[in-house]
């Protein structure tokens, strides 16, 4: 190697210095040259400011996009999504791709919705709304509504891959639409914030298990058929909600348990060896499709590249039925798997 990689952190946690340091990596501070620096929400914003004009050489690496809030802001994660929309209709969409892009509900931005969400509102006066304010995380600031008279205030009179040892994250209070529980979080939120309070189960301890645990577990209880449809199905809300720019900027590096250290620690890890792969110094020129070593836990869902070249409408035929899961999807012609590739 030419040189070893300087870091750089405004984040004091153990899983990310742990991680930094066992690669032999070279800490420097933000006023050196550095070569990849994890950054907190606001720092980016304020090094990739209009006012700073700052730009990555080509031997850098961030942890955020520098516009990451059209990722993760609400009200501009509803904005990207009806455009995504938009775009495929416009298309044509002869096959009707974008009627499925119903998982996210109707949504209007307060107060320059009010009106709009008022006729609506009375279209079904029983109906639950759920507030969420557009720049908050870990489930600060999110309420349950049933009556207009509690959002009065509001009035004018927002490479695809899954990790699979990530952490599965559960409501400790079973979800009842009862308007008893309106004020019960335990019962609406899964935020961890939230429901580190509550009363969890064994699989539920450590933010409820892994992803794959939780595959195990429903395979076991529900059956195999069952399970497979249902990850293609939330695969496919992974996709489509990334297609339309919709990530989490927060995540929380907290560790609550041992188990859930050990995850992030090796979430990161996996993360860091596709990021910066054999801890060389970052290039702009590297191949950006790791190879399949390399990948650890992760799993590709979706690969832009062989998605392009793939002229079946291969997630159409997945809404009417046809598994395309990571178990799925294999050619009966030479019996190898197929990679998913949703377009």
């Amino acid at each position: 190697m030419a040189g070893k990689v300087k870091w750089v952190t405004d984040i004091e946690k153990s899983v990310l210095i742990n991680n930094f340091e066992k690669r032999g990596w070279v800490q420097v501070t933000e006023n050196e040259d550095w070569n990849f620096y994890w950054m907190s929400v606001q720092t980016i914003r304020n090094v990739f400011s209009v006012e700073t004009g700052y730009r990555l050489s080509d031997d850098q690496i961030v942890n955020h996009f520098p516009n990451h809030y059209e990722l993760t802001r609400k009200d501009l994660m509803v904005k990207n999504i009806k455009r995504y929309r938009k775009e495929l209709e416009k298309e044509g969409d002869e096959n009707g791709k974008y009627l499925y892009l119903d998982f996210v509900p109707v949504t209007y931005m307060l107060p320059a919705d009010y009106n709009l969400f008022v006729e609506e509102f009375r279209k079904s006066p029983s109906s639950t709304w759920i507030m969420k304010p557009c720049g908050k995380a870990q489930g600060k600031g999110i309420f349950l509504i049933n009556k207009l008279s509690q959002i009065k205030k509001w009035s004018r009179d927002s490479k695809t891959s899954s990790y699979k040892l990530g952490f599965c994250r559960f409501c400790t209070v079973k979800y009842t639409p009862s308007t008893s529980e309106l004020d019960n979080m335990f019962v609406h939120l899964t935020n961890v914030a939230i429901q580190k309070h509550g009363v969890r189960t064994d699989f539920q301890a450590g933010h409820g298990g892994s992803l794959s645990n939780l595959r195990l577990y429903l395979e076991s209880t529900r059956g195999k058929e069952v399970t497979s449809k249902l990850f293609d199905e939330i695969h496919w809300i992974i996709v489509q909600s990334l297609k339309a720019v919709a990530v989490n900027a927060s995540p929380s590096l907290t560790s609550s348990t041992a188990n859930d250290r050990i995850l992030k620690y090796n979430l990161i890890n996996d993360t860091l060896n596709i990021a910066v792969p054999n801890g060389e110094i970052p290039d702009c020129k590297w191949n950006k499709s790791p190879p399949k070593e390399v990948l650890g836990n992760y799993e590709i869902l979706y690969d832009e590249e062989l998605a392009q070249g793939d002229g079946a409408d291969r997630e159409l035929r997945s809404r009417q039925g046809q598994s395309l899961g990571p178990r799925a999807g294999r050619s009966r012609d030479s019996g190898r798997a197929a990679l998913t590739t949703w377009k």
